[in-house]
């Protein structure tokens, strides 16, 4: 037979109230009362109903997260996993689970997203990217349930998010290739949709534009955040007659696929053709030659868009709707002509 809360009052001598309240976190219940019935519910391997204590609190103590639409893209991409790490150890410490949905199309993931909200699934969600047109957002504007974008939505401005300020990472990590003694500089760009492609092109065209340097439109190729798009970027590139000597690509994996692309063809980086990266990823330390990338602290957006997200679901004070997380440029050999010469 099981085990139930009235097992655990009678042997810890409190009132059955007295251990309900302990599990809700009644925070006029004692230090030492806690210590003590969470002691024997363990000891005697008593396992509060999570249903039972959500009808009664009208909490499921589980955040939801929108998982991106490819799922070759969340398997492959390390950025997916390492910002779900940094998500999973907030809300783990927090007392909260998980629930990841996602959906093939903008229609299949609004409905996924209806089923968490309207089922009382979660208590709140994170969208883990941002586009310039979402019916996600809209549709939990709509219900004022609580979220948090990792991005940013110009539709929406004033919603809690979480992201880097990605013009200017753009603009440094142009600049710094600037700085090599680069004139001829492209951009390995992602879906023209995501608003990350649009901050990340903008950094790119103000720096190129400040150095008094001609940006011509063959040098700019868009794709996917797929190491197969860098390897067809760079197919495209070293064919053009007068190519870049230099890219700034949008994440790490698609500079992988540069970067196998030039090493088939036998270019040398950073001789032929220098690159930089987005996400400084563990594989851009180690790959050969190591690659240059701007950190944008992923780990820290998923801690810190659990956070936010699990204070607006208590309706805790948030001083700031967007938290900006710092960004810093990870100088390696794929960009360092000087330490060659």
């Amino acid at each position: 037979m099981s085990v139930t809360i009235i097992d655990v009052a009678k042997k810890a001598g409190v009132s059955p109230s007295t251990v309900s309240r302990v599990i809700s976190g009644h925070p006029r219940i004692s230090s030492a009362t806690i210590r003590k019935v969470k002691d024997i519910m363990l000891e005697m391997g008593y396992h509060p109903n999570v249903m039972a204590k959500s009808l009664v609190s009208k909490t499921t103590q589980t955040i939801g997260i929108l998982l991106p639409r490819s799922a070759e893209e969340l398997f492959l991409n390390l950025f997916f996993s390492e910002i779900i790490r940094g998500v999973v150890t907030q809300s783990t410490r927090s007392g909260y689970d998980l629930m990841m949905t996602t959906g093939t199309s903008e229609s299949e993931e609004v409905e996924a997203v209806t089923r968490l909200v309207k089922g009382r699934r979660v208590d709140g969600v994170i969208l883990l990217y941002s586009r310039k047109s979402d019916p996600v957002i809209s549709f939990l504007q709509e219900m004022k349930f609580p979220f948090v974008l990792v991005g940013r939505s110009e539709d929406f401005p004033d919603v809690l998010s979480v992201d880097n300020n990605n013009v200017l990472a753009a603009y440094d990590a142009t600049r710094h290739l600037i700085a090599q003694g680069h004139k001829r500089v492209g951009f390995v760009s992602g879906p023209p949709n995501l608003i990350v492609s649009k901050d990340r092109m903008e950094g790119y065209v103000q720096a190129m534009r400040e150095a008094g340097l001609e940006i011509q439109s063959e040098w700019i190729v868009e794709g996917e955040f797929l190491q197969e798009s860098g390897y067809r970027a760079m197919s495209f590139f070293m064919n053009l007659p007068e190519r870049p000597t230099a890219l700034v690509v949008i994440d790490d994996i698609v500079a992988f696929g540069v970067l196998r692309g030039l090493t088939e063809l036998g270019y040398k980086v950073p001789n032929d053709l220098s690159l930089v990266g987005f996400n400084n990823i563990s594989m851009s330390e180690l790959s050969s030659p190591p690659i240059s990338s701007i950190d944008i602290g992923i780990y820290q957006l998923g801690y810190t868009a659990s956070q936010t997200l699990i204070k607006a679901v208590k309706g805790e004070t948030i001083h700031h709707n967007h938290i900006i997380i710092p960004h810093r440029l990870m100088a390696r050999e794929s960009s360092l002509l000087s330490i060659l010469n």
